[in-house]
């Protein structure tokens, strides 16, 4: 309720309860219009009180068991559209567009988006992580560099999202640039970054070891041993002559 009407109703109650119970002496007193007075001197002879009554509006079509349903829905698949929920509510016996559960969802706080990538490990594939971290428990890492490549892809569109009417455009240029680098750290500190745009194999991988072999010298100062994964490039053959 604004401050304004709020003070109104106040002024309308305080009279009242001095006995002030006719509309036009109330307005003579305060100048608050006739409309707003009559319209609480209504609710006043009713229920005793000048606060809003609520329910006005349209009421929503999405309660309490609706609500719970459709969230129980969602749970069970994640991936359902809402054009399918709108069918299997229908079903069960709620009569609902597909953007009205839209809206309903975006209000109590879902979100519809590509999950976050993550490697996916097999049972064989811990198991010999495991083993890995039982034989080289009581190593001394501190003659060890350990590397990796990784890439970066710039305007990326793969984040699906909730829309109302015309699904929303995002302007995207025709060389989407991706960039790879490759790196490598140890407890002395960190290489260069080195990036790149081809696509690296076994020859080229070799030729980035090779072009920061001195760099390496220099922060580890003697043996030194190098720590990668068991990428197909890293464990060719022409790098493991190499290495």
């Amino acid at each position: 309720m604004a401050s304004k009407q709020k003070t109104q109703c106040q002024a309308i109650l305080h009279l009242w309860n001095e006995g002030v119970c006719k509309g036009m002496e109330i307005h003579k007193r305060t100048s608050i219009p006739l409309s707003t007075i009559y319209d609480n001197l209504k609710k006043l002879k009713k229920n005793g009180k000048v606060d809003h009554a609520g329910g006005n509006g349209r009421p929503k079509k999405i309660t309490g068991n609706f609500s719970k349903t459709l969230g129980q829905s969602v749970r069970r698949d994640t991936s359902i559209s809402t054009r399918t929920l709108a069918k299997k509510m229908y079903q069960k016996g709620f009569k609902v567009s597909h953007m009205t559960i839209s809206r309903h969802l975006s209000n109590n706080g879902y979100k519809k988006a590509l999950p976050r990538v993550t490697p996916m490990l097999t049972d064989v594939h811990k198991q010999k992580r495991i083993e890995w971290a039982q034989q080289h428990l009581n190593d001394d890492w501190s003659q060890t560099l350990f590397s990796d490549e990784t890439a970066f892809q710039l305007f990326r569109n793969t984040v699906k999202r909730w829309y109302k009417n015309k699904r929303p455009i995002r302007p995207m240029p025709k060389d989407r640039t991706k960039i790879f680098a490759w790196g490598g750290f140890c407890v002395k500190g960190k290489t260069s970054l080195f990036c790149f745009r081809r696509i690296m194999n076994a020859e080229f991988y070799v030729e980035i070891l090779q072009n920061h072999i001195p760099e390496i010298d220099v922060m580890l100062e003697g043996d030194w041993r190098l720590q990668q994964d068991n990428d197909p490039k890293h464990t060719s053959r022409l790098a493991k002559e190499f290495l």
